[in-house]
């Protein structure tokens, strides 16, 4: 309880002793330091004493209090429901599991909902639990992945707490320009204002907010300032562009050809190649096309590859880096940049009118089939091209499950990024009932979540071969990691089958059905976890 009496003192050297000697003569024969006789004495001396109490425990003068921070922003969102609140609560008070392979128990991972919780929320606009705020942001800090989501739940509190305390600064630089309300629109004063004094993320981010609202807007306010920006800020504003990339933004792409850095350079052609009616891109075609050629002098017909035998000033100018990377030859080098950067639609024409399909079937000479097709791969996702993607990935159930083009894993992966999400996971469920999980992980990761009901069924069956192949589940936990998180939950009773520990063979590895059941038992669990996570943000 708060008192009113009149301030003491700083006392003096000795204060404490004479305290202690009026509380033991008694205030009526002892009169408190910094104080006065009467009725009040008692009341004096026992604030005195509650003061030199504090002063000497802490070693500092007391102050007067600082002014208190300005109250946080409302936030309009609905509020949470009650049940759901709840669920974040135990969500953010899980730990980490101890991840890789190994023995993962039946429990589920809850920090491992969480993306997917967040997402969820945030797809029905509710307003974080002002006491769930501290937790969600120490996991956020933990976390970069959950970052988005999760400042997207918090909200502008996440800003006014992340002001206060250090250990959630990155709230600030994550938050568009820094938790700084950005201009209207219509606004056009501040706006100037802003991105010619701004803070660099406050620039950042107003160029990217223009930018998806209109394009053309942005990149004229990019050109203002251009010449007098640093290198590594133009890179990033230049970054921006992809965002509504069309041939408006041609003729400012060309200038940037010139720049004086090379990152900048690179990145503006690269630019230009994904839009395949500009300059560049028909100049890439003409010198790609001048080292590509039909051969009719066999039996059938085969692609021929004469690669460039030198990187002049022009093609360094239009993006080609001319120094190869260690290990790797300087033609070669220069060949895959120039097939990569010319429109697709260039080699219909140079190779006989024949499809993309058709194109891809054809042989190549001297080794260069790895090479071409590398490079064709990535100009198909460079331009988002989905019937050149399809061709270099092949059938799903072709006996190489690499396709006649992807080269790896990760360029399957990206091929099939350019198709529709249906398409995506029917050709994953076939590849996977056509070559199993074992390479499968990869390919998985680029699929929409929930997954479709054959990509489901397609896993599940597979995990089963693998179960009763007799090995142990433990090379196939990341498969089940995301099978927990991207099936769909209500599939959860279809597997109920799978939780009883199956007859070993004689060929079976010990105990490896035990470790199945459990594995499966875990992904049931999770499953009906995630139903109930949906039910209970629902029941608004």
């Amino acid at each position: 309880m708060n008192r009113t009496s009149t301030p003491v003192d700083a006392p003096a050297s000795g204060a404490w002793e004479e305290l202690v000697t009026a509380a033991l003569l008694g205030t009526e024969r002892r009169t408190p330091p910094g104080g006065a006789p009467g009725r009040e004495a008692p009341v004096a001396l026992l604030d005195a004493a509650a003061a030199e109490t504090v002063r000497r425990r802490a070693g500092l003068r007391a102050v007067p209090a600082a002014a208190r921070p300005e109250p946080a922003a409302e936030d309009p969102r609905p509020v949470l429901p009650l049940a759901a609140a709840r669920r974040l609560a135990l969500l953010l008070a899980d730990r980490p599991g101890t991840g890789g392979g190994g023995r993962r128990g039946t429990a589920p991972d809850l920090m491992e909902l969480l993306p997917q919780w967040l997402a969820a929320a945030n797809a029905r606009g509710f307003a974080a639990p002002p006491q769930a705020l501290p937790a969600l942001l120490d996991a956020a800090r933990g976390r970069t992945d959950l970052r988005p989501a999760a400042l997207a739940f918090a909200g502008p509190r996440a800003v006014w707490l992340a002001r206060l305390n250090p250990d959630w600064r990155f709230a600030l630089r994550a938050a568009p320009g820094g938790g700084a309300t950005l201009p209207h629109p219509e606004d056009t004063e501040q706006t100037r204002r802003l991105w010619e004094e701004g803070l660099f993320a406050e620039r950042v981010a107003l160029l990217s907010a223009i930018r998806a609202r209109e394009p053309a807007a942005a990149r004229e306010l990019l050109t203002t300032t251009w010449s007098t920006e640093r290198a590594e800020d133009r890179l990033m504003f230049l970054d921006s562009l992809r965002t509504g990339l069309s041939p408006e933004d041609e003729p400012f792409l060309e200038q940037a050809l010139a720049d004086r850095s090379r990152n900048v350079r690179a990145t503006a052609a690269e630019l230009l190649s994904a839009l395949p009616g500009s300059a560049l891109a028909a100049r890439m075609a003409l010198r790609a096309a001048a080292c590509v050629a039909v051969d009719h002098t066999g039996g059938s017909p085969m692609i021929t590859v004469e690669a460039p035998h030198e990187c002049d000033a022009s093609m360094e100018r239009d993006g080609v880096v001319a120094k190869a990377p260690a290990g790797r030859g300087e033609r070669s080098w220069w060949f895959g940049q120039l097939v990569e950067a010319a429109p697709l639609g260039t080699w219909s024409k140079r190779l006989g009118g024949r499809t993309p399909g058709q194109i891809v079937a054809l042989p190549v000479t001297d080794d260069w089939q790895s090479e071409l097709h590398a490079a064709w791969c990535r100009a198909a996702v460079r331009q988002r091209d989905p019937e050149w993607a399809r061709a270099l990935l092949g059938t799903p159930s072709a006996p190489e499950a690499g396709g006649p083009g992807a080269v790896s894993l990760a360029e399957r992966a990206k091929l099939l990024g350019t198709l529709s999400a249906a398409e995506r996971a029917d050709w994953v469920a076939g590849f996977i009932a056509a070559h199993g999980l074992s390479e499968a992980f990869q390919l998985l990761g680029v699929c929409a979540v929930p997954w479709s009901a054959p990509l489901g069924r397609a896993v599940v069956d597979a995990l089963n071969i693998a179960r009763d192949a007799g090995s142990y589940p433990w090379s196939f936990s990341g498969v089940m990691g995301l099978a927990e998180r991207c099936l769909d939950p209500f599939e959860a009773s279809r597997l109920d089958g799978l939780l009883a520990i199956p007859d070993e063979t004689e060929d079976a590895s010990p105990g490896a059905g035990g470790y199945w059941a459990e594995a499966f038992q875990r992904l049931v669990t999770t499953l009906r976890l995630r139903a109930a996570m949906a039910e209970e943000l629902a029941s608004a």
